[in-house]
């Protein structure tokens, strides 16, 4: 089981971009939906009463859930998703990973264009119409295969030199973690410090994460609660754990969401959520806690 989920969250339309997502990635499907209750909503939320609060699906066999809400928060690049093509596994890789890239930059906005790099023969990212941004590439099939998505976080500071700490950070917490590969800037690319991470990608429970430093001088965002990741926790030992080792800001701390000393968003909530949240009054008992606590669901 995905122990981590990112959480994606959409502006009263996440039905259409599911649908949509599901629509262009292969190995895809909708595997539950969560519905707002007919009452009992806070004021800010009556308008969407028995509309979906929550899709969860997969994309390439790797899951996400979607947020149906307002505009309160705004997806940007500090947070994006590669897709992994590899030519030992998927003999028309280049093909593939064409037909998506032209999908996902239909209504966005192209980031990095699809070409030749470097690093890859064929790699490219973009913000998709609905503001999720993805990095597509064709990689390397020599040594340990790689999840066919992975999350990428982008430590956008003013001295471009957070990643490297944070993923310690994180090794701290989590289990079953190791670092994979690690780059770092030479002198003189753009903003960047030399000696900053320019990729470096690792595990926690076992997932692939993807880490990069990045200059506020060249990116004008950071994290936000847009794109959160889901702990699923087997119970309330492990909530207290995660919850206690990671939230940092008290003034984010909301129904089981959390914020990090390095801005990234958390929700650690209990794994059967969903049916906790068909007990009567579950929702409005929820939406009074900062941690969650299961016996006052």
């Amino acid at each position: 089981m995905q122990k981590i989920i990112p959480n994606l969250w959409f502006n009263r339309n996440a039905k259409e971009a599911i649908d949509f997502y599901t629509s262009v990635f292969k190995d895809s499907k909708i595997l539950n939906t969560l519905n707002y209750p007919a009452e009992g909503l806070a004021d800010f939320q009556k308008e969407f009463a028995g509309q979906p609060v929550a899709i969860d699906f997969e994309l390439m066999g790797y899951r996400f859930t979607a947020i149906n809400a307002g505009s309160e928060f705004v997806p940007n690049p500090s947070i994006s998703f590669m897709v992994n093509f590899d030519p030992a596994r998927d003999s028309g890789a280049e093909t593939h990973i064409k037909e998506l890239w032209e999908r996902l930059s239909e209504g966005g906005k192209i980031l990095m264009p699809l070409q030749a790099y470097d690093f890859s023969k064929l790699y490219g990212w973009v913000e998709d119409k609905y503001g999720i941004s993805w990095q597509l590439i064709i990689t390397d099939s020599q040594g340990e295969p790689r999840s066919n998505i992975i999350p990428a976080l982008l430590f956008v500071t003013d001295e471009c030199e957070s990643s490297e700490a944070a993923t310690e950070f994180y090794f701290s917490i989590f289990k079953n973690t190791k670092r994979g590969q690690m780059a770092r800037y030479p002198k003189g690319i753009g903003s960047t410090k030399e000696g900053s991470v320019m990729f470096s990608d690792f595990t926690l429970e076992g997932q692939w994460f993807v880490a990069m430093d990045g200059s506020i001088k060249d990116h004008k965002f950071k994290f936000n609660e847009a794109v959160s990741l889901s702990i699923a926790c087997k119970d309330q030992t492990e909530i207290d754990y995660y919850y206690d080792k990671l939230s940092h800001v008290p003034e984010s701390e909301v129904c089981g969401w959390c914020k990090d000393k390095y801005g990234v968003s958390w929700q650690v909530a209990p794994e059967n959520a969903a049916a906790l949240l068909q007990k009567p009054g579950a929702w409005q008992n929820m939406m009074k806690m900062k941690k969650i606590i299961i016996a006052d669901y």
